[in-house]
């Protein structure tokens, strides 16, 4: 990216405020991309957990697969997910509060023992599977805000910061010439005027 400047001292003022602005600012987006890091990498960690658990209960009562062929699975529904907010570097995730579930009426007479024992299984294994969601989603955010940190870092690092020093360069070696180039023809000026006044007397 070509900074476009003048070859001024209020140019010199304004690149050189820029520059200030994103040195100042890139340890902090440094920290914030590498907590981001971390976080996604939880996340992650926790949504992997969460499947091996589900799939470990679901091997579990594979077992009783005749059984399952009985139980009424229109029985259970979830009726509402509780969510909260947490802000974690600056990204709003989400948090399971609580997840409500809404059981149909059934007699407990005319179905087996082990319906109730059936429905707590549902529960839980429904439970399991949101709760594997809501981190699923709270990774992808955390990876875009990541993302999203990782170029602004190295767009100052990469493109900016360095575009900015070289633009000061540039305006003050010009400043520098010019004022040379001044002094140097005022010299002469000098010079020329005071041949001017010697030639004059004589």
């Amino acid at each position: 990216m070509a900074i476009k400047f003048q070859y001024n001292k209020t140019a010199l003022q304004s690149l050189d405020k820029q520059l200030k602005i994103r040195l100042r600012a890139l340890p902090t987006l440094q920290n914030k991309e590498a907590a981001l890091r971390t976080e996604v990498k939880k996340a992650k960690t926790e949504a992997e957990k969460l499947d091996e658990k589900l799939e470990q209960k679901m091997k579990a009562y594979h077992k009783a697969t005749d059984l399952w062929e009985e139980f009424d699975n229109s029985l259970v529904k979830v009726e509402d997910v509780e969510l909260s907010v947490k802000k974690i570097a600056g990204v709003k995730t989400p948090i399971l509060e609580e997840v409500k579930f809404e059981v149909d009426d059934f007699s407990v007479f005319n179905k087996p023992q082990w319906y109730l024992d059936g429905i707590d299984i549902v529960k839980q294994l429904a439970e399991i599977a949101i709760e594997r969601e809501v981190f699923l989603r709270k990774m992808e955010l955390l990876d875009y805000a990541r993302k999203k940190t990782t170029q602004k870092v190295n767009l100052y690092e990469k493109v900016q910061i360095p575009g900015f020093e070289e633009a000061i360069l540039k305006i003050k070696r010009f400043l520098e010439d010019e004022e040379n180039l001044s002094k140097a023809s005022q010299k002469i000026v000098k010079a020329r005027l005071e041949q001017q006044q010697m030639e004059d007397s004589v």
